[in-house]
């Protein structure tokens, strides 16, 4: 199934994405604010007994969707986690994955739009896959690693390249405001199946950047999901981006930066189509 959070009537809201639109959920899962709580409560067949047989809330005409988790509450975030994308970069090989963090309140959802900073131009596109968390846990095992996945989702992590650079910590480069696209739902990992070998794609303004198989990361999601639950545990709602492969702006000939007005595309199979447009930011006044 698929798990939607967004806005209508002007109030956040979450829901289950069906033919017709959203189901909202909220009035039928009264005890639940938000999806993260739906996902600390355990309860997804709740959610299917709610909307079954139940006509949409929502077209999808009617809402603005919101990140998928708005308010997780830690995302971590892989780097060089592609051999393509390591090779273009010049880093070397690691034994174990390179890990930044992002802040919940530098995402978008599907739709909305992406941010380009007023003190940057160099703001880079990155296609990646987004694993949210669905069970607690520490020191967990490779092997049962998937027991505590919720779902996935797409993602685009945005990089401003400058700031990315200016140390050896990528921070500042990746939490600009409205920098991190994620959306546009959570598909459920029971719907998904295995991962491996499934497509992902960015395409900037119909032209293909990025292309690649999830299978082709170095650190797998059962690897990372160990890796990361050995040192911080993992909570409900804690989102995982698996890292982008090669094909970035940056290292194109010339650069390929996004401008205001640029269209970004990042699709996975079977997971979904996250689209959003690059809006220039404000210049304020002082």
């Amino acid at each position: 199934m698929r798990l939607v959070s967004f806005i209508a009537d002007g109030k956040p809201s979450f829901g289950l994405r069906v033919e017709r639109g959203i189901v909202a959920l909220p009035p039928r899962l009264p005890q639940y604010a938000d999806l993260r709580a739906w996902l600390r409560g355990g309860a997804p067949a709740a959610a299917v007994r709610a909307a079954a047989g139940a006509d949409a809330d929502y077209r999808l005409d009617q809402i603005r969707f919101l990140p998928v988790i708005p308010n997780p509450g830690k995302i971590l975030c892989i780097g060089l986690n592609y051999e393509d994308h390591r090779l273009e970069t010049a880093r070397p090989i690691s034994g174990y994955p390179t890990v930044f963090t992002r802040f919940a309140d530098t995402q978008v959802g599907h739709g909305e739009d992406l941010i380009k900073p007023r003190h940057s131009q160099k703001m880079d596109y990155e296609g990646e896959l987004a694993v949210v968390i669905g069970k607690a846990g520490r020191d967990i095992e490779a092997a049962r690693a998937y027991e505590h996945v919720a779902g996935y989702a797409c993602y685009n992590d945005a990089s401003i390249r400058d700031f990315q650079g200016h140390t050896s910590q990528f921070t500042p480069g990746k939490n600009f405001p409205a920098t991190g696209a994620f959306g546009p739902d959570l598909l459920t990992a029971d719907a998904l199946g295995a991962i491996g070998a499934q497509r992902i794609q960015t395409r900037l303004n119909g032209k293909l950047m990025q292309d690649a198989r999830l299978g082709d990361m170095i650190f797998p999601v059962e690897r990372l999901i160990a890796y990361l639950s050995s040192w911080t545990p993992l909570s409900p709602g804690d989102v995982i981006v698996t890292g982008t492969p090669g094909g970035v702006g940056m290292k194109r000939v010339p650069p390929v930066f996004m401008q205001e007005g640029d269209e970004i595309a990042v699709e996975i199979d079977g997971v979904g189509l996250l689209q959003n447009r690059i809006a220039a930011e404000p210049r304020t006044g002082g």
